[in-house]
């Protein structure tokens, strides 16, 4: 299966433009014989929406989402926006669309709420860990901040995941100066890949964005300060750059693409289920796993009715 990752600059804010540009892209990523189209975090929308996040909010039977589905036609894509439920929930969501259906809206499950991040003030938090399959593999996705939870990629292990899709927006001095997220996220990468022996396909936006471009006004005020957190994190800073250099990493952990920093780029990959079948022979992970075990366990830390003493 040949994958293509998209590494892309959405315009904050600006749903039409996106729009359009990601369905180009999936044009073009058909033309070259692309099975798989992946598309960042948000890439209809941009990050830091603040509290405007309803205003480019979009439902699965909104004129956009189904557009973008139609352009799937021959193809599949994964597409992160923010999506509004019937019931007037919001999400960080990622679009899964393959062959111009909709399978599922995919919806974040940790939602960050430190540094400069404040999801969890505007989005509600996903239920599920799912699966899907794709011309004969078994795809999780998952939503930045997801991947950082053990427990949730370990979820899509236990539905005989081979690929693992992480689209994300990860930016440079999020956490300070003293937290390098390119290395952090090559680690994760390699972590998942060599330990669970699956694909991971990771994709990353660029551009800067400038928080103050959410107001006419010049200047914030006290209180628009308050909507991206205390000035003790933020500091004077109204401006981030997102880094980029989205990856492909194969189950032996080896790099086999990688897109550039800090400009718009496109990468394709080949998965090959040869190379799966190899890697799960010299590491029988999913055969030697007892998901039943893991159950027992948290069913006792959780629910026990005496207090557990090593504790």
């Amino acid at each position: 299966m040949k994958v293509a990752v998209y590494q892309t600059n959405p315009v904050l804010l600006d749903v039409k433009a996106n729009l359009e540009d990601v369905m180009a892209k999936i044009h073009h990523g058909r033309e070259q014989g692309a099975h798989l189209n992946v598309f960042p975090e948000l890439a209809l929308t941009g990050y830091f929406v603040g509290p405007r996040y309803a205003e480019a909010a979009l439902r699965l039977d909104s004129p956009e989402i189904k557009r973008l589905a139609a352009a799937t036609g021959g193809t599949a894509a994964i597409v992160g926006f923010i999506e509004e439920s019937p019931s007037m929930n919001f999400y960080n969501s990622a679009l899964v669309a393959v062959d111009g259906e909709i399978l599922f809206a995919n919806r974040k499950l940790n939602l960050p709420n430190y540094g400069v991040f404040e999801e969890r003030k505007y989005f509600a938090p996903g239920k599920q860990v799912r699966v899907f399959r794709l011309h004969d593999f078994a795809l999780a996705a998952f939503i930045c901040n997801d991947v950082w939870h053990p427990s949730l990629p370990y979820l899509g292990v236990c539905q005989k995941a081979d690929i693992f899709v992480t689209i994300m927006n990860s930016l440079e001095g999020s956490m300070g100066d003293e937290f390098s997220n390119k290395e952090t996220w090559g680690i994760i990468n390699t972590f998942y890949a060599r330990v669970f022996g699956i694909y991971q396909i990771c994709a990353n936006r660029v551009g800067e964005e400038n928080l103050e471009e959410l107001y006419p006004a010049p200047g914030l005020t006290p209180n628009q300060k308050k909507v991206f957190g205390p000035d003790e994190l933020m500091g004077l800073k109204k401006s981030y750059k997102f880094w980029g250099g989205s990856e492909v990493v194969n189950p032996f952990g080896k790099q086999i693409a990688q897109a550039a920093c800090f400009e718009e780029d496109v990468i394709f990959a080949d998965i090959s289920r040869d190379l799966l079948r190899q890697k799960r022979i010299l590491l029988p992970y999913l055969r030697n796993d007892d998901p039943y075990f893991t159950h027992r366990e948290l069913d006792r830390i959780l629910y026990a009715k005496k207090k557990n003493p090593d504790f």
